[in-house]
């Protein structure tokens, strides 16, 4: 259950976020809410200019903003980075307590299972022989945690997860419902007409800061492991193949599909629906449109776009070009009917 905290001045969240303030330093913030549903107390952020019409029917007490906008009737607090500012807020207003439950007696724990301090296991929660709970983990029913699996400190796994053996959790992970982490690789070899499985024996290391979505999967590696840098963030409905390397603090978007031995730089960005081949590298800092099939390296820093991808660039010449082929077509037909006509 989220907590609402007290009253704060806003000299006291311009103290936390290291901000400045333009307008009345004393006034008193209760609440955190968007434009649309501010009311008075509340404090609210403005993301771009282009947003600006939205603020003149808000009610709010005050406005982050990354620059002074001197037509705003509202105090302001000024920050470099006006979403992050807005984040921190709503940690201070709206704070989930830490209260460790301790291990249900409804939950399954096998032999030789070892506990940190302060854990919370729900009931209807499994977990197997010799793994290894973190101090201050929340695991909550429906969780199955394999054999010899191990999840770090100061992590949170939420209903029906499901963590395979072998699997390596870092500390103050998320992994949200219904995600499956340590699955079998999809390998196999065609032997006398037939598919035959290749034994998945790796294992998978979720490092330290990782998040991940509701329904994703994640497979085992063949040999070796599958690895998620820390700090990485990855959305629901995604597809991480066998022995998949990502980097650290990179983003994955919604049903993004990566296939096995793919290779993802640190601080890359995957867009929606994005499709990586296998043994594919994708370089650091790079970034992946929306829908885009990716069959080619791509190197650092660069952003690609299309199926197959291409430079982002040329995909935005190509598109304005394929907008306007009904209009060349007829064209080229005009011209054609011009030339026969003096041919003829």
């Amino acid at each position: 259950m989220w907590i609402r905290g007290g009253a704060l001045k806003l000299k006291q969240l311009a103290e936390l976020t290291g901000g400045r303030i333009c307008g009345d330093p004393d006034v008193e913030i209760t609440g955190v809410s968007g434009i649309k549903e501010a009311k008075q107390g509340d404090i609210t952020f403005l993301a771009a200019r282009k947003y600006l019409n939205d603020l003149s029917g808000s009610h709010a007490s005050a406005v982050i903003v990354k620059e002074e906008i001197k037509e705003l009737p509202a105090s302001m607090l000024v920050v470099d980075n006006p979403g992050y500012a807005f984040a921190k807020a709503l940690e201070v207003f709206y704070q989930k307590p830490f209260k460790p439950l301790g291990i249900s007696e409804q939950a399954v724990i096998c032999g030789n299972v070892s506990f940190g301090e302060d854990v919370s296991v729900f009931p209807n929660a499994y977990i197997g022989v010799d793994a290894v709970i973190g101090s201050r983990v929340t695991i909550y029913p429906g969780v199955f945690i394999g054999e010899g699996t191990s999840v770090g400190d100061d992590s949170i796994i939420y209903s029906n997860v499901t963590i395979r053996e072998r699997v390596k959790i870092g500390r103050k992970a998320i992994i949200h419902s219904g995600s499956v982490i340590g699955s079998d690789g999809f390998g196999y070899v065609f032997e006398k007409g037939s598919h035959y499985k290749v034994p998945q024996v790796g294992g998978v290391i979720i490092e330290d800061d990782v998040e991940i979505g509701a329904n994703v999967t994640i497979d085992r590696a063949t040999i070796g492991n599958t690895t998620i840098g820390s700090g990485t963030k990855i959305d629901n409905l995604v597809q991480i193949g066998h022995n998949v390397r990502i980097g650290r603090n990179c983003i994955i978007i919604a049903q993004t599909g990566i296939a096995g031995s793919a290779e993802i730089g640190d601080g890359a960005i995957l867009a929606a629906q994005a499709g990586v081949r296998d043994h594919i590298k994708i370089g650091n800092g790079a970034m992946v449109g929306a829908q885009s099939g990716i069959a080619e390296d791509i190197p650092d820093k660069q952003i690609y776009s299309g199926t197959p991808a291409i430079p982002h660039k040329t995909w935005l010449r190509a598109q304005s070009i394929y907008a306007k082929l009904p209009e060349y077509i007829k064209r080229l037909q005009e011209l054609e009917r011009k030339i026969k006509s003096k041919e003829a």
